[in-house]
């Protein structure tokens, strides 16, 4: 039985950051998408063929921001587990199924926040 890895879309406008998660995901054997805003977010999301286990978002974007997306994705995907990332951590309500960390976040916050919200195989 081979055990593929979970794919996790990171959703970050700063190309920095969004490099920085991806750099950290991929250690930890995640398969990562990216996308530097929410259209780009969406555009993947659409494509029925691309798997995606969990969704990371920024809640702030450029286009629209990360709540509005989730909202989007989850019309497309509604079992598709959210997390926001925020320097505002604290001031954020989020709907059931989504879960938010707080920016900044260390390489063992982001590996037991992402681990603890994929569907166990």
């Amino acid at each position: 039985m081979s055990t593929t890895s979970s794919t996790i879309l990171v959703v970050e406008d700063d190309a920095i950051v969004r490099m920085l998660i991806i750099d950290v995901l991929e250690e930890l054997e995640f398969s990562v998408l990216e996308a530097g805003d929410a259209e780009e977010a969406l555009a993947l999301v659409k494509n029925t063929d691309q798997s995606i286990d969990l969704m990371m978002t920024d809640v702030g974007l450029p286009d629209m921001d990360g709540k509005q997306l989730a909202n989007l994705v989850r019309e497309l995907r509604p079992e598709l587990p959210i997390l926001f990332a925020s320097g505002y951590a604290d001031h954020i309500d989020v709907p059931s199924g989504m879960q938010v960390i707080a920016k900044p976040f260390s390489i063992d916050q982001l590996r037991d926040k992402v681990k603890a919200m994929l569907p166990t195989a």
